[in-house]
């Protein structure tokens, strides 16, 4: 068997060969297996809503007339109208991860429904159908596609299926950390065939090196791999060329990290110049547009309307708990740096004894070991202020709930940087002016990237990314993330 036709690499000392015929027929069958995927769970989705409008809903309230959907719009033009902008934005074929392809479904979602209205307009059928139905349709399609592509690919990727080969050039720093999110997410489905790399590194263990930089068009040919990973941002500007051109006519696609660490990148436009053979990259500060600070607000205070009617019941609980674990009051006030460097008290349910202040000091006096780990994160983790139900209010984050009030009031969000205290305003240092752009948030970058298990540094560069490359996007998916943090309860003190 010829080269040409074969793929070799190693997986756990075993050598497994690739047919690139193989390959294609993956390629061609994957997008017809998340087809089919995609439209069970649009189908499901329009019974779903039809069983809600039309027999749920009536048991509730009087509804003023009874509604009725033809089998063409249930069984064909509506799932084929998602299917048909899935398609068009190339999502059963370009691999992102799963927080993007979550973004782009919600707006295909909408472009299905708008054109699905259309079509019933055109028709003279919009008047006989439900708007309580189409609402359903939308927003329990755009439900079920993302649990079902989520499970789709994980099963995909457990057989094999959805994995497509690749080789990672770069073995250090940033090669580690594109590791993390390529492992951690199902969306992009890459195995990691070797590394290509110069230096003796840590992941030598974990994935076999199959050359090095000068061997590099050679090493990735033998492998036959036509998805090449360059994660060497420190390469000059020669070297990295030099790769690429010796790359380009080996693989079909070639992706690059950029020395661009630090830079907003979050809304980045890209403009080619071909005479030049160049590129412009147009960075915008979103939080500067009138439009996106009306939005976020707005956002911020339908939802802390919406939070607080639903926590209403637990907030009785934990207010019964508190009066009766200590005495003094349920809510605590404590003075906090808000957008500009104003201060303003920021609400939390009480989980320290009323003594605090003094209790901290004898206790920072009498172990120096203490008092270094205040001055550099502002916490304790063995904290001998904190009463038996705050250590649970604050393991779960609850003791925060009442922060809802303050973003009702205008002083804080509900994401942003994590609101600080005078005495941090230092250690922010250059970064202090992206603090004040914005409204300290209830959660943020910190709270679900580890919380206290990353270091004072790293927290005040997430809280300046998080401003420097806001969306409101970003922000929903910030929230659902503190969810899944909280409940692993990962970092928490």
């Amino acid at each position: 068997m010829s080269e040409a036709k074969v793929l070799t690499t190693f997986d756990e000392g075993n050598i497994i060969t690739y047919k690139p015929m193989g390959i294609r027929l993956r390629r061609f069958l994957l997008p017809i297996l998340l087809m089919a995927v995609d439209y069970s769970a649009i189908l499901a989705a329009v019974w779903t809503a039809y069983f809600f409008r039309s027999d749920i809903l009536p048991l509730f309230i009087q509804l003023p007339y009874s509604f009725d959907v033809s089998r063409p719009y249930l069984f064909f033009i509506i799932p084929f109208a998602f299917i048909f902008f899935i398609h068009y934005d190339h999502l059963y074929t370009r691999r992102l991860l799963f927080w993007q392809q979550t973004e782009k479904l919600f707006k295909v979602s909408i472009y299905a429904m708008l054109i699905v209205l259309v079509l019933m307009y055109i028709n003279h059928t919009a008047g006989e159908i439900s708007r309580v139905f189409l609402v359903s349709v939308w927003l329990i399609s755009f439900i079920y596609l993302i649990i079902s592509q989520y499970f789709a690919k994980k099963v995909l990727t457990a057989s094999g299926f959805w994995k497509i080969p690749v080789v990672i050039i770069g073995a250090g720093k940033t090669a580690e950390l594109l590791l993390s999110s390529l492992e951690a997410d199902c969306g992009l489905g890459y195995k990691i065939v070797g590394l290509v790399e110069d230096k003796q590194v840590a992941l030598r263990k974990r994935y076999p090196v199959i050359g090095t930089f000068d061997q590099a068009e050679k090493a990735v040919a033998r492998t036959g791999v036509k998805d090449v990973l360059i994660a060497v941002p420190g390469l000059n500007r020669e070297d990295l060329l030099n790769m690429i051109y010796r790359l380009q006519p080996h693989v079909d696609n070639i992706t690059f990290v950029p020395d661009l660490f630090g830079v907003p990148v979050g809304d980045m436009e890209l403009d080619t110049l071909f005479n030049e053979k160049t590129v412009l990259l147009r960075i915008r500060n979103n939080l500067t547009n009138v439009n996106n600070r009306v939005l976020k607000h707005s956002f911020d205070i339908i939802c802390s309307l919406l939070g607080l009617v639903v926590i209403l019941p637990l907030t009785a609980i934990i207010t019964l708990c508190i009066y009766l674990d200590s005495p003094g009051p349920v809510i605590f006030a404590h003075n906090r740096i808000g957008r500009g460097g104003e201060v303003f008290p920021c609400y939390k349910f009480r989980s320290m004894v009323t003594d605090a202040q003094a209790i901290l000091e004898e206790h920072l006096k009498n172990n120096p070991e203490a008092g270094e780990e205040w001055d550099r994160d502002f916490k304790l983790k063995s904290d001998p202020r904190i009463t038996k139900v705050g250590a649970f209010l604050r393991r779960t984050s609850l003791d925060e709930l009442p922060q809802l009030f303050n973003v009702l009031r205008g002083e804080m969000s509900l994401v942003g940087p994590r609101p600080i205290v005078a005495e941090e305003v230092a250690k922010y240092g250059k970064y202090i002016t992206d603090y004040y752009l914005v409204r300290p948030g209830i959660t943020g970058m910190w709270q679900t990237s580890g919380r206290n298990d990353i270091d004072y540094n790293e927290r005040v560069q997430l809280d300046s990314w998080y401003v420097r490359n806001w969306s409101l996007w970003q922000d929903i998916a910030l929230l659902v993330k503190t969810v899944k943090v909280v409940l692993k309860g990962r970092g928490a003190y």
